[in-house]
């Protein structure tokens, strides 16, 4: 099959891009608003672009046509926390994606507790096994064919970060097992982690 991905309305685009880049990390995304207000909402066009610095991105769409509160806040602040869903998190998570009002208390709807972040102001999620508490460095926006923009990659700084002392042996190592974190495919759906591998790096031989 070819497809021409301008030729397809924007519900098969969306579904045939999501359904090939796949599985996906979900960065569950806490910010503040200029007075204190908190959000919490779940995204998955998300990964990571550097370690030196520790970069993370996170793409956010609008909806109905206005930007997300997400993205307004983190303009407003600058600062947001990456929560790592855990596969004990995903009902929680999905709940905290509900179309409603910015001061709507997504932590209450979904049943989880904001916990005082180290650095930001935004709250972590205390249930969350892991925490990137990171400063915004750039927002880009993506552009429509019409110029029109429904997108921003949000680049942001992590300042700290908080691992679960039972998921973490010094300097770097997290035990993935059980952090046992979930990732999104196309639609509905979601991916758990399955089997896990090394592979060695190649290298070239060398000459005798």
């Amino acid at each position: 099959m070819e497809i021409d991905p301008t030729t397809l309305e924007a519900r098969s685009r969306h579904l045939l891009m999501t359904g090939l880049v796949v599985p996906r990390p979900i960065a569950w995304v806490s910010t503040v608003d200029a007075d204190g207000a908190v959000n919490l909402a779940p995204y998955s066009f998300f990964a990571l672009v550097s370690s030196a610095p520790p970069t993370v991105v996170v793409s956010v769409g609008n909806r109905a046509g206005r930007e997300k509160d997400t993205l307004a806040n983190v303009r407003a602040t600058g600062e947001l926390v990456v929560n790592v869903v855990s596969r004990e998190l995903v009902e929680a998570m999905n709940a905290s994606s509900v179309e409603s009002a910015p001061d709507h208390d997504e932590y209450a709807f979904a049943g989880v507790t904001p916990a005082p972040s180290r650095v930001v102001r935004a709250p972590r999620v205390a249930e969350a096994h892991a925490h990137l508490e990171a400063r915004v460095t750039r927002i880009v926006p993506v552009e429509n064919d019409d110029g029109g923009v429904t997108n921003h990659v949000i680049f942001a700084r992590v300042v700290h970060v908080q691992v679960d002392d039972a998921l973490f042996t010094p300097p770097h190592r997290v035990d993935a097992r059980g952090l046992d974190p979930v990732a999104r495919l196309a639609g509905l759906g979601y991916a758990a982690m399955g089997d896990l591998f090394d592979l060695p790096r190649p290298e070239v031989p060398q000459a005798t």
